[in-house]
Parts: structure tokens; sequence; C-alpha cells
């Protein structure tokens, strides 16, 4: 049975599904349109920043990546924490299953996209793309596909895309950290010292964890690591327990203040600046690059065949058991949705290829929408049938 905090995050990233695809697809028909001009100055314009003797200076979509997305990287350390010490993840036995899927399904969209880039080294260092997966699009999508399936196929998911994320985190410390600035790292790792030790005093004002979590992500911003390890390791920091006797945790508490406001604006804003591409003459040349191919191949094919065939492999040995209740087309079916890597496969692509390579910015883009789409619409046909199917055997 789902603990109530997994429900309430279930039920905020299944509703926030649908405003990321309205804002997807706003992005690209206002890249398509006649005020693609607008779009491009929007998205591109150079926004300083001076607070002191803090000085930065980037782009609109730069800024959304660096500022906005470490949010969104706390809430989900905080979750991984929740479920780590309260949660699915706490359970050995329900963990097996999906953290084996995770790990195939991170395995084999890698080799896939390796294998269509051999000859193209420039392109090589894009392989971490598909390997991600999208919690808010493909718990989504799993709820459109019927009431009728079991509630342990959501946690199931919810759980691998998790264990998802912890891997897409370290492979963005390992990968895409460059031109460490030790003096920085010191103070960043300083602050986190300090984070970890406050996180004893449970009555600490929330104030004081705002301030660090600022100090924290400026340090890590000016050392040269990616900031969305700040998020992580200051929700890493952040006390289990309630600031009083009886009263509600100061993590739940924090999760489910932040946890909307990460869902409802800021994800669908990074989706608004990272989702536009456009159109133009040389579109069947982007969408038919190895990147672009590499990309969708490994997030349809890759996903479906890594996730299903490490569950079916861990299940077959007796490591783990099929979640209850849950038909093996239906345990394909949501294998399928795992291919759904928009977020955070447009996150790690804007790394993995930054704003001076637009050629590979747009095979990416195409390579992730076409990806996430297949693997959508194959999935949900999948949980469809057999959704009919429960529906007719519970009427006959």
């Amino acid at each position: 049975m789902a603990s109530r905090p997994t429900l309430e995050f279930l039920k905020t990233e299944t509703g926030s599904g649908l405003l990321l695809v309205a804002a997807a697809v706003a992005a690209i028909i206002l890249a398509n349109s006649p005020w693609n001009w607008a779009f491009e100055a929007l998205t591109t314009y150079v926004l300083p920043v001076q607070i002191g003797p803090f000085v930065e200076e980037m782009s609109v979509s730069d800024w959304v990546k660096t500022a906005l997305m470490p949010i969104f990287f706390f809430v989900v350390g905080l979750e991984i924490k929740h479920e780590v010490l309260r949660g699915e993840l706490s359970n050995p036995r329900r963990l097996a299953l999906p953290v084996l899927a995770a790990v195939g399904g991170v395995v084999v969209p890698a080799l896939v996209y390796l294998a269509i880039n051999s000859g193209d080294i420039a392109s090589l260092k894009g392989w971490p793309i598909p390997t991600a997966t999208d919690i808010a699009f493909a718990l989504a999508a799993l709820a459109a596909a019927g009431p009728r399936l079991p509630p342990t196929l959501r946690v199931f998911l919810m759980t691998l895309a998790i264990a998802d994320d912890v891997v897409a985190v370290v492979l963005i410390a390992v990968l895409y950290t460059d031109h460490l600035r030790f003096p920085m790292l010191a103070g960043a790792a300083a602050t986190t010292a300090v984070l970890a030790a406050m996180g004893r005093w449970r009555a600490a004002p929330y104030a004081f964890w705002v301030l660090g979590g600022l100090l924290l992500w400026a340090f890590t911003l000016k050392s040269g690591v990616n900031t969305s390890i700040a998020g992580i390791a200051a929700a890493v920091c952040l006390p289990l327990g309630p600031k009083r006797s009886g009263g509600p945790g100061v993590l739940a508490q924090t999760l489910e203040a932040l946890h909307p406001y990460v869902a409802f604006l800021i994800l669908p804003i990074f989706a608004f600046t990272a989702a536009g591409f456009a159109f133009g003459n040389e579109t069947v040349k982007v969408v038919l690059s190895s990147v672009s191919l590499g990309v969708a191949a490994g997030l349809f094919f890759g996903k479906q065949v890594g996730v299903f065939g490490a569950a079916l492999l861990a299940i077959g040995l007796k490591w783990a058991r099929r979640p209850t209740g849950a038909k093996w087309i239906e345990l394909y079916g949501v294998s399928a949705l795992c291919g759904v890597g928009f977020t955070m496969s447009l996150f790690i692509g804007a790394l993995a290829f930054p704003e001076a390579d637009p050629l590979h910015q747009s095979q990416v883009r195409a390579g992730v929408v076409l990806g996430s789409l297949g693997s959508a619409a194959f999935g949900l046909a999948l949980l469809a049938f057999s959704a009919r199917r429960r529906a007719r055997d519970e009427q006959a």
C-alpha cells in the first residue's frame, strides 16, 4: 500500500503532465510561427544579475537551467530521501524490481545511442540523453490509460523513475563538470557541512534553510559543478522529523509546499524554453541525423527493451516479484512509458550540447520529442488494450 506522501506525489505529477504537454506544444508552435523571432529573443535574452559580490550574466534559458531547475532537483532529492527512509525504497523486496529495471533502462538506451553514433566522435557525448525518464509525463500517461489498472504499476513506475533520477544526477555530476574552482568548491563543501549540522536542529527557522540553500547554490555555480547537485545536497541535509513533537515532518512539509510550484510552474517554464525547435528547410536532415535517431531509438526501443528485459530477468531468477495484480502486457506497457524522457532528456541534452552548438541542440530536441511521443503512444496503446480486457472480464 502506497504511503500518503507517495499518493500526493503521484497526484501532483499526473496533473502537471498535461501542463507540460501544453508548454512543449506552445513552444514548438511559436518556434515555427511568424513570431519565432520573439521566441528566440526571449530564450536567448541575456539577463545580468548582481547581488553584492555575486555577479552572473546568462541567457534566460540558461537561468532556467541553472537557477530554477536546482529547485526541481531539490524536490527530487526530498522525495528520494523520504522513499529511502520511509517509503517504497526502504523495503528491499519492493525495491529490487524497479531498481534493476532502472539499471536496464539506463544501460540499453545508452548502448543503442552509442551504436547509432559510433561513426561520429563529436556526437558520442550525448549518450546519457536517452537514459532519462520524465516522471511527470510518464505518470500522466499511465493515469490516462484508465483507472482499472492496478495501483502497484503506478508505484513501480514512480520508484523506477526516482532510481532513474539518481543515476541522472550522478551522470550530470561526473560528465558535465568542467574547470573546477577549488576555493569555491571548498565553500560549497563547508556550506553543505553547516546545513548537515543544522539538520540536527529541527526547530531551525526556514529562513536559515533558504539562506543556506542560496549560499550553497552560489558556491556551486561558481565552482564549475552543475547546480543540480546543490539541490540534491540541500535535500539530503533537511531533517525528516517534525519541528515539534506531534507536528508534521520538516521534509514532508517542505515537499508539500514546494512540489506544486515545481510541477505547475518550474517544469512547464523549462519545457517551454527547451522544447521549441523550428521545422525549417533542414528538418529532414535534422530528424534523420545520427544524434536525433540515436536519442529517439534509445528512448523508444532501448527503454522498453532495457526496462522490461531487466524486470523479466529479475522475476525469472526469483530476485523480485511482479507488481501485485499486474499482467505481463501491463508491465511491458509501463516499460514503454519509461521511454518518455522529455524534461530530463532535454536537460541532459542542453548540458551535453550547449547553446554554442545549435545544430546538435535541434537534433536532440527532435529526437527527444519523437522518442517520447512514440513511447507514450505505444505504451498507452498496450495499457488501453489491457484495460479494455479487464473491463470485459469484470462484466462477464
